[in-house]
């Protein structure tokens, strides 16, 4: 069952040999595999659901007959299977993991990009003889008994199509998308199904009649365009498989494009005070991580859900480049009075950098800034840094955070969760 016949590679000579491996119900199949008393049971990593961090995180093959939604709370999960057992994540325990299975790739090529912990692509248009689905079948057994877990493959000739095919047989499976068949198999399945069409822009697309990846595909460009700006054109793109983005060396350093952090307050942030509070500490993470990267910004992001799960995003641009807490708080703080009156209590806040330079790039003084005190609160950030590293996160608070100890005890620097990198 070759990827694509003697004629198509005439055909297609350009064409390459895309996996997608993506590990099932990861987090919660590691778990089962180091609790044996637990794999007959309906399993489920989550969040602290005291903290209201209670969302399901992954879930294993059991907990899903019971539809039970990555990403939906706890007590939801519970309503549907009361005896869903839930554990704490253990990123260090899954990391271990992902490096084992990465390993098991590299056997086969170099060329190994991952996306996330559990997900990778592999390009093997160079790297093998004979066909991408067998090679498929021999990493998805070898992953099933070195590792005890198992994962689903596509293998297609781009990297959207190969993602795709991952998710649209599981588990343990491998499912190849070819030019012959993605008619059939991709154009026919909901368009919430390509990579990169969410919620908010399935609803779109469905309001104008397009509900398949084929009508997206059928659509004109110019109406994509005209509803979605650039993304429209792009996921144009990814309908028709004209995605040729390259799988990225394994030893290739990703390059970082933004750094964020979110948390979801233990009680719902009813006036701007407690705002103010929970951002503070939000953006003193953000910056020592950006600080420790060797990095400044000049684009602050935040994004805002209400107690209705209503929920938004919006970002400015600064005048400079900066890597100061101080700079970075009050633009986060100004974009938040800009953008929110507090209409109902909120739920979550996240707060994000993008726009880099590195900070050894000389930069043009200002006369419209105070440079000397931008020296000296650099100069207090940087010995911060050192003071909180050595003893702890809590060793030096702002007296603003004292004033609710219940919204600015949680530490987002040490605490964050690994997410998937971004495929752009």
């Amino acid at each position: 069952m070759d990827i694509l016949s003697t004629v198509d590679r005439n055909k297609y000579k350009e064409d390459r040999v895309i996996l997608h491996s993506d590990c099932n119900g990861f987090y919660a199949s590691v778990e089962c595999l180091h609790n044996p008393q637990l794999r007959d049971k309906p399993v489920a990593v989550s969040g602290d659901a005291e903290n209201r961090h209670g969302i399901i995180l992954a879930k294993n093959e059991i907990a899903k007959k019971y539809n039970v939604k990555t990403g939906e709370a706890i007590w939801q999960a519970k309503q549907k299977c009361p005896e869903l057992v839930t554990l704490p994540p253990h990123f260090e325990l899954y990391k271990r993991f992902s490096k084992m299975a990465r390993r098991i790739y590299s056997d086969y090529t170099d060329r190994i990009e991952s996306f996330g912990l559990d997900e990778a692509w592999l390009d093997l248009t160079n790297s093998i003889e004979g066909d991408g689905y067998k090679t498929a079948l021999e990493i998805k057994n070898r992953i099933k008994e070195e590792l005890g877990i198992t994962v689903s493959i596509g293998v297609s000739f781009n990297k959207i199509f190969a993602k795709f095919g991952s998710d649209y047989k599981k588990p343990d499976a491998v499912t190849c998308i070819t030019r012959e068949n993605y008619r059939d198999i991709v154009w026919n399945s909901p368009a919430g199904d390509l990579l990169y069409v969410g919620r908010a822009t399935k609803n779109k697309l469905n309001r104008i009649g397009i509900y398949t990846i084929g009508d997206i595909a059928n659509t004109s460009p110019d109406v994509l365009r005209k509803l979605l700006g650039k993304w429209g054109d792009l996921i144009y793109g990814f309908a028709n498989g004209f995605d040729s983005s390259p799988v990225a060396h394994m030893n290739d350093n990703t390059e970082v494009k933004s750094i964020g952090n979110s948390t979801t307050t233990p009680r719902d942030m009813k006036t701007f005070d407690d705002v103010k509070v929970v951002m503070y500490v939000l953006c003193d993470s953000v910056c020592r991580r950006m600080r420790e990267q060797g990095f400044m910004a000049k684009t602050v992001g935040i994004s805002i859900r209400d107690n209705e799960l209503n929920s938004f995003t919006r970002q400015c641009t600064l005048e400079s480049y900066t890597s100061l807490t101080k700079e970075i708080t009050q633009n986060a703080f100004s974009l938040f009075e800009k953008s929110y009156k507090m209409q109902r209590p909120l739920r979550s806040i996240g707060v994000s950098v993008t726009d880099f330079v590195h900070d050894n790039v000389p930069h043009q003084i200002s006369f419209l800034q105070d440079e000397e005190r931008l020296m000296q609160n650099e100069k207090l950030d940087k010995t911060l840094d050192v003071l909180k590293k050595r003893f702890g996160n809590y060793i030096v608070r702002p007296a603003v955070l004292l004033n609710d100890r219940g919204l600015s005890s949680f530490n987002p620097k040490d605490d964050h969760v690994i997410h998937p990198v971004g495929y752009l």
